[in-house]
Formats: C-alpha cells, structure tokens, sequence
C-alpha cells in the first residue's frame, strides 16, 4: 500500500492505493474489495431503519468492511436531529459490538457527537471525515481522541493549511470523498504542508492505518 484513501464514493481499483469505499446498505457492490457500510444521514428512511441496520451487521463481521459509516449527524438537513441521533446511536453501538472503526458525516453537530461518545462510552476509533472547520473544533476534536480526515477542503481551501499543520502526526488521514482529484494530489499538498517528503507521508499515514485497523487482516 503506497497509499491509503481514508474515504471515497469511487472505486478506482488502482494496485498502488488500499481505498476504503463508501457503501450503502441498499446499493451494495459484493467485488470491492474494502469497504465502509453505514446509513448516511441524508438517506435516513424511517421504514427502511430495521432492514439496513441489518444488513450492517451482516457486512461488519466480514473482514473486508473495514469500518461503519459515513453515518452521523446533520443540523443542515430536514430530517429531525432526534431521528438522527437514534440512527448514529445504533450504528455506534454495532460499532462497538463488532469492534470496527466509525467513519463520521458531522455538519454543525460537533458536540452532539462529542456528547455521543462520551455517553456511550464508545472505545473503537471515531474518525471526522472530510474536515473544513477552524482550529479550535480541531483541537476541541484531538482532546477527545477522534481522528480527522482531510481532503477535498484542504485543496480548495488554503485557510485549512494552518489547520492540518496543527494535527498531531498520528491522528490524521487523507481522502477524496468525491471530488474528481487522485488521492496521490492530496498526498502532495499534504507533504508540502509538513514540509515532508511523500515517503514520510505515506509511513506517517500507514502507522495510522495499522493503529486504527489493527484488527483487520489483509
């Protein structure tokens, strides 16, 4: 693995990068090899809530899904925080039950997941993806040992560079989510942001893959 994508909708199938794709319960694609699953607050469907947890939990104990998500919480959206929330609690504790990292969809709700976390106790890895916040709600995020992903808003945004820059060196990854950018484009500006080579870059991300999917075997 020369490269890791912490988080991408777009399977590329490139030999030199491990990507860990997003999938849906109900759109599931059985020939990617690595994968998240999770219910999207977005597409939350109070009729379909049972179903999809069950399909969760059926792809959480194969060793190919890494992780559960993107699922969380969205201020920004129509569907009600309450229901939100009951989703995000039950994908956390399948989370737990299977000991399988949680990757995070938060928008304007970085509190409530904080709260959510500390309430349920949850002990896997809680990683925010694609992070395009200030300072603080980083640090505020570091202190309560979440990991952050970077990447479409490291590119386009260059007020994020002070922000990445402040990141402990062990508690990051980097993404493409959707954008239309190769992951090796944010491995670069990342690099030139640490005023590190790629290939400390990339022995930097890969101890924090192992730290965060230790128990996955590849």
């Amino acid at each position: 693995m020369e490269f890791f994508n912490f988080h991408t909708h777009q399977f590329k199938n490139q030999s030199n990068v491990l990507e860990l794709v997003n999938q849906y319960p109900q759109e599931f694609d059985a020939s990617i090899p690595f994968y998240s699953v999770g219910i999207h607050p977005w597409y939350i469907k109070e009729n379909q809530i049972d179903a999809e947890l069950k399909i969760i939990e059926e792809k959480l104990q194969s060793k190919n899904c890494l992780a559960i998500g993107e699922c969380g919480l969205d201020k920004r959206i129509e569907i009600p925080l309450e229901q939100q929330i009951i989703v995000f609690e039950k994908q956390l504790a399948l989370a737990e039950k299977y000991q399988k990292p949680v990757v995070i969809h938060c928008v304007a709700a970085f509190q409530e997941v904080i709260l959510l976390k500390k309430k349920m106790k949850i002990s896997v890895p809680m990683i925010v993806h694609s992070f395009s916040k200030n300072g603080q709600i980083a640090a505020q995020l570091v202190k309560e040992e979440f990991y952050i992903s970077f990447g479409k808003y490291l590119l386009r945004n260059p007020d994020l560079k002070t922000v990445f820059q402040s990141i402990p060196n062990d508690r990051f990854f980097l993404e493409t989510d959707t954008i239309e950018e190769s992951i090796e484009q944010v491995y670069e500006l990342a690099a030139t942001y640490k005023n590190w080579t790629i290939k400390e870059l990339q022995d930097t991300i890969s101890a924090n893959f192992k730290g965060v999917f230790q128990k996955q075997t590849f």
